[in-house]
């Protein structure tokens, strides 16, 4: 084996290797990368068939992924719908990603039907990307009791939507939102949030300043 026919089955695994990938991000990038490679195989060979295919494939990869990431903190792409804590579909959620939110946030139980709990769903057209559940029963602190993306959008971080709007918090009376201290993997650096300990703390605005200011603030 020459170190062309190398390159030809690296390429073969990346692009394989990328259909395995529950990620849309990571799918399209890892499939471009293949598609490169194979590029450069055919053209090398001649194969001028596959070098065509491929170009397709890689023009496809490229448009979406630019698409994706143009999206990636546009609130026209995703919204936040607060539902009841005891609600049928949010139920179902939690149990269907059950396996997958316990990895991210180990011990996690939801206690929807005590008092001082809020719900809210990010979607993304008619499909729900991301929960957020809030435990508000200690005065003025919003403390997240779950914070989870599935795992075809967790390259997007949908979750931030809730986090900007700051109304969603501040008109029922919290000054303060914390994120779970267990939670793996948090990306609250990248929101405004503070490290306080085991968990992040964001310091929201006072009430008269958020009543004037947009929803998506």
């Amino acid at each position: 084996m020459n170190w062309l026919d190398i390159i030809g089955w690296l390429g073969s695994a990346v692009l394989v290797w990328s259909l395995l990938q529950t990620r849309v991000l990571r799918l399209r990038a890892l499939n471009l990368v293949g598609s490169l490679v194979l590029i450069g195989y055919n053209a090398a060979l001649q194969v001028w068939p596959g070098v065509g295919l491929n170009v397709v494939i890689a023009v496809i990869n490229i448009w979406y992924l630019r698409r994706m990431l143009a999206t990636r903190h546009d609130e026209r792409t995703y919204e936040v719908v607060e539902v009841g804590t005891g609600d049928g579909f949010l139920a179902h959620t939690l149990r269907v990603h059950g396996a997958d939110i316990a990895r991210f946030n180990p011990g996690f139980e939801w206690h929807g039907t005590e008092p001082d709990r809020t719900a809210f769903l990010v979607v993304r057209a008619d499909e729900v990307v991301g929960v957020v559940l809030v435990d508000g029963r200690e005065s003025g602190v919003a403390r997240i009791e779950l914070d989870y993306v599935t795992q075809r959008f967790r390259d997007f971080t949908p979750g931030e939507f809730v986090y900007r709007r700051s109304r969603l918090f501040t008109d029922r009376g919290f000054r303060r939102v914390v994120s779970p201290p267990a939670m793996v993997a948090p990306y609250y650096d990248r929101l405004g949030f503070r490290r306080d300990g085991d968990s992040w703390v964001l310091d929201l605005p006072p009430v008269n300043s958020a009543a004037g200011a947009r929803p998506s603030d």
